[in-house]
């Protein structure tokens, strides 16, 4: 009786977690460029509270961590010439910042005192040569669909635009950003495109993610009542092995 509380616990642990992102998911439904998370689940071998020889371990649900679907969210029209959309999956801006670079679906950018092109929290966005400078009292500028950007007929860069053979290698950083966490090198990126006056709005679906969380709810509660159901067992045989000693 204790193996199915300790298995009913294991996946309210779960369950509590898959609340969390898909809560997360629903609050990040208008963030730009935010991809819609799940949890991973998977199967633990523990020991059984009474493990006899003879007797197999006890399968407990396990947190595997949070899997990322980055798929293309909606490019939407903003009219905003420093707004970019990477029309296409699987490519990043790259991004510099105080722990080297970063990678993000989040182009809206903005030029900050010193003319350099940069995030809305302030970091550069990086080009072939480095990060980007503007003239702002030079007109706006044009971006064409390869990132190249122009200003008043110069060139003043082109975006880098990174991809990765394997997308797990990324783990999320805030701010919209993503960190390659391996020694995967980031590749060039090939068939997408640039949409200048544009963003990519977040791919949660948010019907889905509140369909979600009713299920979880549920099976919270189903948990809930077996484990309830479990200890009352016990204590009915507690209590009639009392009265047949």
């Amino acid at each position: 009786m204790e193996n199915a509380a300790y298995i009913g616990l294991s996946r309210q642990m779960t369950l509590r977690r898959e609340l969390d992102i898909a809560a997360n998911n629903i609050a990040n439904a208008e963030t730009t460029g935010f991809k819609v998370e799940q949890l991973l689940l998977g199967t633990e071998i523990g020991q059984r509270a009474r493990n006899d020889a003879v007797r197999p371990g006890v399968s407990f649900v396990l947190d595997k961590g949070v899997g990322r679907d980055f798929g293309q969210g909606a490019l939407n029209e903003t009219g905003r010439t420093l707004d970019f959309a990477i029309d296409g999956e699987g490519a990043f801006f790259k991004i510099q910042d105080g722990a080297g670079e970063a990678y993000t679906r989040d182009g809206a950018f903005t030029v900050d005192p010193t003319g350099q092109l940069v995030t809305k929290s302030g970091l550069p966005v990086l080009g072939d040569g480095g990060p980007i400078v503007v003239d702002p009292a030079r007109g706006a500028l044009t971006v064409a669909e390869d990132g190249t950007i122009s200003q008043d007929g110069q060139l003043l860069g082109t975006l880098t635009l990174a991809r990765f053979d394997d997308l797990a290698v990324l783990s999320k950083d805030g701010d919209g950003l993503y960190r390659n966490a391996s020694n995967a090198p980031a590749l060039d990126a090939t068939g997408v495109q640039v949409r200048q006056g544009m963003l990519e709005g977040s791919n949660v679906n948010t019907l889905i993610e509140i369909t979600n969380l009713i299920e979880i709810n549920r099976a919270y509660e189903r948990a809930t009542k077996m484990i309830e159901n479990v200890q009352d067992l016990s204590r009915r045989s507690v209590e009639r092995l009392g009265r047949s000693s």
